[in-house]
């Protein structure tokens, strides 16, 4: 399982058409071949500032999403409406404490 996750900046008063956009690919987004999860969170401090955090089968899967059509769109609108360039990881869990 690889866990991306990318923070992005909004500027402020763009922050509004990202959500509404969000809104409308999320399930697109979710349901794409290899997408497990989908998380949209906002910075506790910083309003302008959300994270996705999404599970993919393998790193093939993300690539075959980041080569998509689909992908092109969201990231084509979403970028105008950033305040500096997003951030991006790939990562895998190593470890995990639940109750």
């Amino acid at each position: 399982m690889l866990i991306r996750i990318v923070k992005m900046e909004f500027q402020p008063e763009k922050t509004s058409a990202f959500l509404q956009n969000f809104d409308r690919v999320k399930h697109k987004i979710r349901y794409f071949e290899g997408c497990k999860h989908l998380d949209l969170l906002q910075d506790a401090n910083i309003p302008t500032i959300f994270f996705t955090y999404s599970k993919w089968e393998n790193l093939q899967a993300l690539e075959n999403y980041r080569n998509s059509e689909l992908f092109k769109s969201v990231w084509i609108t979403t970028k105008k409406l950033f305040r500096c360039k997003a951030q991006a990881w790939s990562v895998t869990k190593i470890d995990s404490v639940e109750n």
